[in-house]
């Protein structure tokens, strides 16, 4: 069962920090999570499991008719259930109902299951950053949707 979504909030925040943590080996800070709740151009959104906890997020940043993912993470205990793919359906239909027309992101070359992920919504490859990614250095894949 997919969680429900819902668009995130001040107490979300210390569990999203906590999931950056896991996630990632560059991780957010939980005021750079605080800071996006204030940003009048980003748009996040939480899954909270049945104990209202939260068991993943995504979030962009809507700018004019563009959109760029800034995070997607999934808990690690919630991984491999469609959570990230649910996620990323409500971004980009709150991108679409936005006027959106491009959807960019970017991630790392050896993430194949966020990759199949991306590529499952009709994000295909366009072009690769060379040394984005550090601790470890590796290039970023820069997908592109169009809506």
């Amino acid at each position: 069962m997919i969680p429900s979504i819902v668009p995130m909030m001040q107490k979300h925040l210390d569990e999203m920090a906590e999931i950056e943590q896991q996630c990632f080996s560059m991780p957010w800070s939980r005021q750079s999570l605080a800071d996006e709740l204030v940003n009048e151009f980003a748009c996040y959104f939480v899954a909270e499991d049945e104990r209202g906890s939260v068991a993943g997020y995504a979030g962009m940043h809507l700018i004019v008719d563009e959109a760029y993912i800034t995070n997607v993470a999934v808990r690690a205990d919630c991984r491999r259930m469609g959570l990230a793919t649910a996620l990323l359906r409500r971004v980009l239909l709150i991108a679409k109902e936005s006027g959106v027309r491009r959807v960019t992101l970017e991630v790392r070359e050896s993430n194949d299951a966020a990759r199949k992920c991306y590529e499952s919504l009709g994000f295909s490859p366009i072009a690769v950053r060379k040394g984005y990614y550090i601790a470890p250095n590796e290039d970023a894949v820069i997908y592109e949707k169009t809506i």
